[in-house]
């Protein structure tokens, strides 16, 4: 073939620009922008296949769980330009990531593409010349086992998905879902929240004294640990309950006081008792893992795991970093030797210890990597020689990356802790004298202990360290405090005594990092999936974050009690972790996927199958399940508008109608304790307040609270007389009023004034001449003396603006609606308007887009930054700034956009037809489409056998119908 050339098709647009220019001229590199297929929507499959096996969920549960797929309409024009490619080319390479959903999309692009060149799959772990370089030279065939496994999971998702969740939305309410990780992970947050609910803060005190040498030396602060020889109670000597679990001695706050006073008295003897000094080795941390990444990152950088997987992406496929996506520990022998060149070379030889360090992982699972993600290359690029390529989020968590790989080859970290031990208490002449002091503590001996750390050796610690999760309860010591020379025997003083008071902690809530590290340990989901997992459980509303903590809402109390009591098996977290392990027995070509699929589905000799629990669920009070008692008489209910209390009083009898009370919005449920239930009921209901009249109408104005806020407004007068009545005047009498005709307009209701209050504004504080002001509006600023037109100052929808004609400008802030004046209106309507400064200029330009092949830019518009190509527009999520959106970010962002479609039109009521339309017959395009089915699936199985990389398995129903999910 004349000119043709090797056709390499990776899913990154990023990663084509990466890898063609390591390939040469002998090669064409495109991307497939992601996944090219996927399962169609049961409601969008042809008719003839919707009362078959597949119409339920796409997937035929009747013979082998063959999936139904689809090309999205916003990949047509990919796979298009992908036929048009291939058909120039000699050869092709599908160079997608090496792990399941990699493999995938490569299947996925063989299926559809149907080649007749000789097919190679091609992987690398980094985008390095040399990498991709080798890549091209050591080619395998596709690995269908991983595919099997990656089609198991997502047909497993969509049989959990879509039996369990239509039963949310019967019994909790609509728009919920169910997932087989995402609900094991909302279950973990709950279960948290539960046990800070159920929490009882036990009080306890303690002595923290400053002494100093009674010659010469530093002073330093020691705790009272022992008293009379028994152990002083700590925080973590109490339970949940606020229960005593030791045999500590509780100190409180009488006590702990009076003990002060005795201890500070003068006759009191303070020596060192003990001095002891114990050497003590740390060992680096391993390099990164997907999961120890999202959470280190979260705990030094403040990403969420979501943006950090976003970061580690783009460093990857930028050819900085190795592949983010594993679960491995090892690092290769070039990666060894990279680290302990560097750490030689940054901080001497002897921070590398002879042999090089190998670790190994507590993962079974090995599909997912063969190496830590670390710096790319033969030589690591340190991070003060990228300070020009990179920046922010990138540069930060390239230097965390770098900084872990080179630290998990160096030396351990060597130090001493020193122990000092205080005696303070009554000499043995004092103890014999049951006067002064030592009347006041009994006898007793009171010892202080107080530790300092010294490190003699840095090692790994000069480059880098481990941050840690919070612990609950964990009392402050002065454990890294710098001792000074002491000896035991000698007399020290005391210069300052102090009780303090302390209380249990409940268990902290998950954070981002807390929860990943949780779900790893549990073996629920996989490195790849967790950030996924809490962007899932975030979106659903069943988990908000409050700074770094992930609070339930109650619809989530709701869910996960449904599925306990319902679906047990399904939220058991060892059930959820054997299917990972099933998963990966799958992808390791050690278990079939069909009867995998049965078993689950169907069930087995082990289990209840799926099937079988959805058709005898019997009947689910759904009443009581969204029903938490509170204390006796106090009941949370979730409602379909909310969480509110309810609750009756005992004086009103059995048929009394029972009170609601609202929640605040901010109120987590932790801090919904029987007292604060009690709190909000006994609150007084706030009324309508009558402010007065307005003089202009005599019509009385009252502010209210309503749905949306408070606001102000005018009370219609009550008619005088009944409107179905009047009065006879000659007898005084009132007599009904005839019926109107029938056809007679009625009356036009009068509708009262209205008007929001600011949002500074208070509603106990809001006077007369405020609500009237706030009635007037909009308010009339003066005339423009050019044009004459009129100016208004007035509060809409997106905020406070000023107003000629069609020309308006944005307030600085609500009170301005008042406070502005004529000039003040004139200077800044002068300005140009906001929109038109942005219009002409786009904050941000790349290069064109994979798809639509126009140029993409990031615009700033009314309702926030946003990212378009001139045909698509995708709002850039809150959590993003500008600044950190990349070429490839806008391109996800924009193929997200296309996915969704656009936004349904609303249904319009059809003109009354005078004639009904014929029915056209259905049988013969139905047939037509049937037959076109099976011929798309002979050709692919066709196809599939002619390949190199062709899968051995019966090849899946195809279709190109577009899927609208």
């Amino acid at each position: 073939m004349s000119g043709a050339k090797k056709l390499v098709i990776v899913e990154s647009p990023t990663k084509m620009k990466s890898i063609a220019q390591y390939l040469g001229d002998g090669y064409e590199v495109l991307s497939s922008v992601g996944h090219i297929r996927d399962l169609i929507e049961p409601k969008n499959l042809p008719p003839e296949l919707k009362k078959g096996g597949l119409g339920k969920f796409s997937v035929d549960v009747d013979n082998g769980f063959e999936p139904y797929y689809v090309v999205s309409d916003s990949k047509k024009k990919t796979v298009a330009e992908l036929k048009r490619a291939l058909k120039n080319a000699d050869e092709l390479l599908l160079a997608t990531d090496e792990d399941r959903e990699g493999e995938a999309i490569a299947w996925h692009l063989l299926q559809e593409l149907k080649p007749k060149i000789p097919v190679r799959r091609m992987v690398f772990h980094e985008i390095t010349k040399d990498a991709i370089q080798k890549a091209k030279d050591n080619t395998r065939e596709l690995d269908t086992a991983l595919v099997d496994a990656q089609e198991t999971r997502r047909i497993l998702d969509r049989l959990y998905g879509y039996e369990v969740s239509p039963v949310l939305w019967r019994k909790v309410g609509p728009g919920l879902s169910a997932g087989r990780v995402q609900s094991a992970a909302t279950r973990l947050v709950v279960e948290r929240e539960r046990e800070r609910l159920a929490f009882v803060s036990a009080e306890y005190w303690d002595l923290l004294g400053r002494f100093a040498p009674a010659t010469s030396g530093s002073a330093f602060d020691a705790k009272l640990v022992r008293l009379g020889g028994d152990r002083i109670a700590v925080g973590r000597d109490f339970d949940d309950l606020g229960k005593l679990k030791s045999k500590a001695a509780v100190l409180d706050e009488a006590t702990a006081r009076a003990l002060v006073e005795a201890l500070k008295a003068p006759g009191v003897r303070r020596v060192v008792s003990k001095l002891e000094q114990k050497p003590w080795t740390r060992r680096p941390s391993a390099p990164f893992t997907t999961s120890t990444l999202q959470q280190e990152a979260g705990r030094k950088l403040r990403l969420s795991a979501k943006d950090t997987m976003r970061v580690a992406q783009s460093l990857y496929e930028n050819g900085y970093i190795t592949y983010m996506r594993t679960d491995s520990v090892s690092l290769s022998k070039q990666a060894i030797d990279a680290a302990r060149a560097q750490a030689t070379a940054l901080y001497g030889a002897d921070s590398v210890p002879d042999a090089p360090r190998t670790y190994t992982g507590k993962s079974k699972n090995a599909q997912e990597a063969h190496e830590a993600i670390r710096p790319s290359g033969e030589e690591f690029r340190t991070p003060p020689s990228l300070k020009g390529s990179l920046r922010g989020r990138e540069f930060d968590l390239y230097d965390l990356i770098w900084k872990r790989t080179v630290a998990s080859q160096m030396a351990d970290a060597k130090g001493q802790t020193a122990t000092v031990t205080i005696e303070v208490g009554p000499t043995a002449a004092d103890a014999a004298t049951p006067e002064g002091a030592t009347a006041a503590i009994g006898g007793t001996i009171a010892e202080f202990t107080a530790s300092g750390t010294v490190i003699t050796f840095p090692g790994f610690r000069a480059a880098y360290e481990e941050s840690r999760d919070e612990d609950r309860n964990a009392d402050d010591a002065s454990g890294e405090a710098k001792l000074p020379p002491l000896k035991e025997g000698q007399e020290i003083t005391l210069e300052e005594l102090e009780a303090k008071g302390h209380e249990t902690s409940p268990l902290p809530r998950y954070t981002e990092a807390s929860l990943v590290k949780r779900l790893e340990e549990l073996g629920i989901g996989r490195p790849s999936t967790f950030a996924s997992i809490i962007s899932t459980i975030l979106d659903r509303g069943y988990v908000t974050q409050r700074g770094q903590a992930l609070v339930p809402s109650w619809i989530a109390f709701s869910v996960v009690r449904l599925l306990e009591e319902h679906f047990g098996d399904l939220v058991q977290f060892d059930f959820t972790a054997e299917m990972e392990d099933d998963l990966d027995r799958i992808a390791a070509g050690e278990a079939d996927r069909v009867d995998w699929l049965n078993g689950f589905y169907f069930g087995n000799e082990t289990h209840r199958g799926l099937r079988q629990v959805v058709d005898n669920l019997g009947d689910i009070d759904a009443r009581e399940i969204n029903s938490i008692p509170i204390s006796d008489g106090v009941t949370l209910r979730i409602g379909r508008y909310g969480p509110y209390l309810e609750t009756v009083d005992p004086e009103a009898g059995p048929d009394a109608t029972p009170r609601r009370v609202n929640l605040p919005q901010d109120l987590a449920p932790d801090e919904l304790t029987p007292a604060k239930a009690r709190e909000l009921i006994d609150a007084p209901v706030q009324t309508d307040r009558e402010l007065g009249a307005n003089p202009e109408n005599g019509k009385q104005v009252v502010v209210k609270d309503g749905r949306f806020g408070p606001y102000v407004t005018e009370l219609e007068p009550e008619p005088e007389t009944d409107a179905a009545a009047s009065v006879d005047p000659k007898t005084g009498e009132v007599v009904e009023a005839p019926k109107p005709k029938r056809g007679a307009k009625k009356p036009v209701a009068v509708k009262p004034r209205t008007a929001s209050l600011f949002k500074s504004m208070q509603i106990e504080e809001v006077d007369l001449d405020t609500a009237l002001k706030l009635l007037d509006l909009p308010r009339t600023v003066g005339l423009d003396p050019e044009s004459g037109d009129e100016i208004t100052a007035q509060n809409g929808r997106y905020g406070p603006y000023l107003k000629k004609g069609a020309e308006t400008r944005t307030l600085p802030s609500e009170d301005a609606i008042f406070d502005i004046d004529l000039p003040g209106a004139l200077e800044l309507l002068a300005q140009p308007k906001y929109g038109a400064r942005r219009a002409s200029s786009a904050l941000k330009e790349f290069a064109e887009d994979p798809v639509s092949g126009k140029p993409i830019k990031v615009k700033d518009g009314r309702f926030g930054p946003y990212v378009t190509d001139g045909t698509t527009n995708a709002t850039i999520p809150r959590a993003e700034t500008v600044e950190e959106i990349t070429f490839e970010r806008a391109v996800e962002l924009l193929q997200i956009k296309r996915d969704k479609g656009p936004a349904a039109p609303r249904a319009k009521k059809a003109p009354a037809a005078k004639k009904p339309a014929a029915k056209k017959p259905a049988a013969k395009p139905a047939a037509k489409t049937s037959a076109a089915a099976k011929k798309t699936t002979t050709a692919a199985k066709t196809t599939a056998a002619n390949t190199t990389a062709a899968r051995k398995p019966a090849v899946r129903k195809t279709a190109t119908k577009p899927d609208e999910a």
